[in-house]
């Protein structure tokens, strides 16, 4: 508190050098318990030497009616016990330097009409204000920002993949788009169960996300059923073209990548030669059902008969036993097996992978999905350049761009994967220049 002159409470002094000062301390200390403060007799002084400094000894013991010595760490804490009320008024009578208060006033009146009910309104009023005059002038007070909504992104596929959607966040972050922060992703699966994607598309479209997700052709479907305004980011294996995917029948709100590249069935041929070396039959798995099927198929027949190899064919539908689907496959008696990628033989990899090592026949896949699950081999789309790709397109999207303006591309990084521990289990040596090839190799 700033030096105060020796005078009455309440009147005015030319040695205040803030006539905010006995207000602070009234805030500080509440109205109540400043007048009980000084409240100590006819005649008083109020010190503002160092409690350590005080000239006038103080006999009573320091407590809420002792003003030097209330305070945190006064040396006058803990003296003497408390006397009458008339004694303490004698010993703090101040002699030479009193200050007579008239008469019928209370020390602490800043007037004599003042009530005490005003009083405690107007000093209210004041803690209010001089609060908000503290707050609103810190340098660093932040102004109030208008609340914005975070975006939200569907992802629609029949089940979450170590090369997918962790992808797909990692590519978003780079882009800044951090979920829980920038934006929201909501996941649906259809965990093998079709039925399920229309279900997962509509709940989407209620959530109201700015863009959807959707892997795979039923995903694809039933977003486009869905909704013809939500922007729609493909991740297929389809050829965009057989599909329905592209042009005027595709929508405006489709775009997005395919998986599908028809010169990739000679590679895969060229790959089961390798393992089979000398080989002359093979046998190609695949859905009629998929025109993409049908362009896959037809380009593994022109690269067979270039190599003078006897391929036969072998479908699997829906719901086919794929114990009477192998059945088949042996009785052709071939010496490799090529299982062409769609959504059906892709959701089912796991029992056709467990097929093919049972009958001990060496097979080449069309995605690594398919080794994962302990096929032998597969070369096809690197999944996890797919989906940083993917995330580039849903960050152009929400930055503005129309998806009608952003092409379906198709994949152009390429990996082969190499089971050895199912090639140990067929007894088939895999050449050691192949081995160098591979991208990966489950050991």
């Amino acid at each position: 508190m700033p030096p105060l002159a020796r005078r009455s409470l309440g009147q005015a002094s030319e040695g205040l050098t803030d006539g905010r000062a006995l207000g602070v301390a009234q805030l500080v200390l509440g109205q109540d318990r400043l007048g009980r403060t000084l409240q100590l007799g006819e005649e008083f002084r109020i010190y503002h030497d160092p409690t350590d400094k005080i000239t006038q000894p103080l006999h009573h013991r320091a407590d809420h009616t002792n003003f030097a010595a209330g305070l945190i760490g006064s040396v006058h804490a803990g003296r003497s016990a408390p006397c009458a009320l008339a004694d303490r008024r004698d010993r703090l009578r101040l002699r030479d330097d009193a200050v007579p208060r008239s008469a019928g006033r209370r020390v602490g009146d800043a007037r004599q009409n003042v009530k005490r009910s005003t009083a405690r309104r107007i000093a209210t009023g004041g803690r209010a204000f001089l609060v908000s005059v503290l707050v609103v002038g810190l340098p660093g007070a932040p102004a109030a920002q208008p609340e914005t909504r975070a975006p939200s992104i569907g992802y629609l596929a029949n089940e979450p993949t170590p090369d997918s959607i962790p992808v797909l966040r990692a590519g978003l972050r780079e882009r800044a788009w951090i979920e829980g922060q920038s934006v929201k992703i909501w996941e649906r699966y259809a965990q093998g169960k079709p039925e399920l994607y229309t279900q997962h598309a509509d709940d989407l479209v209620r959530l109201n996300v700015a863009v959807i997700v959707a892997v795979g052709v039923p995903a694809i479907d039933a977003a486009r059923r869905a909704t013809k305004t939500i922007p729609i980011v493909m991740v297929s294996l389809d050829d965009p073209a057989a599909a329905g995917l592209t042009g005027g029948s595709a929508g405006a709100n489709l775009t997005g990548l395919t998986t599908f590249v028809a010169a990739l069935s000679v590679r895969r041929l060229e790959l089961l030669r390798q393992v089979v070396p000398g080989i002359v039959r093979a046998t190609a798995l695949w859905n009629p059902a998929s025109a993409s099927a049908a362009l896959d198929l037809s380009a593994t027949q022109g690269a067979a008969r270039a190599h003078h190899v006897q391929l036969t064919t072998v479908e699997v539908l829906g719901d086919t036993d794929l114990r009477e689907v192998f059945a088949k496959v042996q009785a052709q008696q071939p010496q490799g097996l090529i299982v062409l990628a769609d959504a059906l033989t892709l959701a089912r990899r796991e029992p056709i992978a467990t097929c093919t090592s049972r009958i001990r026949l060496p097979t080449v896949f069309a995605l690594r999905d398919f080794v994962d699950a302990g096929g032998l081999l597969s070369y096809g789309a690197a999944w996890a350049d797919v989906f940083r790709q993917a995330a580039g397109l849903v960050d152009r999207i929400l930055r503005g761009a129309r998806p009608i303006d952003l092409p379906v591309t198709r994949a152009s990084r390429f990996e082969l994967v190499i089971n050895l521990r199912t090639a140990r289990a067929l007894a088939l040596p895999i050449p050691l220049p192949l081995l160098h090839q591979a991208d990966r190799v489950i050991q």
